[in-house]
């Protein structure tokens, strides 16, 4: 089931598998050890799901640049509206030009 794991997994599960991977990383010897160890005890598909989450967390904390969930979230939430803005738009132009057409027909 590719795509967006935000579906997938509650935001409770990820925060716990987050804080799980800072809590035994000095215990193991590389991120990615770490990561697959995290993994396999809550019941993560990968550890490269994990690895998206530990990234995404960094970014969020501003130890990472990157785009903030924050800022994600902002940026999707503009991009409907603007979509919807273009199609109110389009309807008031389509209308405009309709009673323009009325208007200009002779009296009958």
């Amino acid at each position: 089931m590719p795509g967006n794991t935000s579906k997938r997994y509650p935001a409770e599960l990820k925060a716990r598998a987050v804080r799980m991977y800072h809590e035994c990383r000095p215990d193991q010897a590389t991120d990615w050890a770490s990561m697959g160890h995290v993994a396999n005890l809550p019941g993560i598909a990968t550890a490269e799901t994990l690895r998206k989450w530990v990234r995404q967390d960094q970014i969020d904390q501003g130890s990472r640049p990157g785009v903030s969930s924050e800022e994600s979230a902002e940026i999707k939430r503009l991009k409907r509206e603007n979509a919807e803005l273009r199609r109110a738009n389009a309807i008031l132009k389509a209308a405009s030009v309709f009673f323009a057409a009325e208007l200009d027909r002779p009296g009958l």
